[in-house]
């Protein structure tokens, strides 16, 4: 499997954290395809560029992250998602899983971490 030939989606309501995201998921071999900054576009932006990785915030105006989780899987059950939360209890965490998150990142985070999370969503890392 070829991480090149796959497109992601960023959703975050911080303009930081998505360039930031934009930056490690390309150093990552993937093609950044759309971005959203809240829970609503969110679903418009995937329904629209149909990617293979959605990165998404959990902690954002309007619809929250695990909730659009819970919508992206009803709709896409085949997209990857990695949650990127700055929390991390266990409730939360938790819900993300069983929402089915492919994997969880927690900020402050660094490249090689979301990258080996990436790689892992897609059976690549060991």
């Amino acid at each position: 499997m070829r991480l090149s030939s796959k497109r992601v989606v960023i959703v975050d309501d911080n303009e930081s954290i998505r360039v930031v995201l934009r930056a490690i998921v390309r150093q990552a071999g993937l093609q950044v395809v759309g971005e959203a900054r809240d829970g609503n576009g969110a679903l418009e932006v995937i329904e629209r560029w149909q990617p293979d990785l959605v990165c998404l915030d959990v902690v954002m105006p309007g619809r929250d992250g695990v909730e659009v989780l819970a919508e992206l899987k009803r709709r896409h059950p085949h997209v990857r998602v990695l949650m990127i939360t700055g929390k991390s209890d266990r409730e939360t965490v938790e819900s993300m899983i069983q929402q089915g998150a492919s994997g969880i990142v927690v900020k402050p985070f660094n490249a090689a971490r979301v990258i080996e999370t990436i790689q892992r969503a897609f059976g690549l890392a060991g």
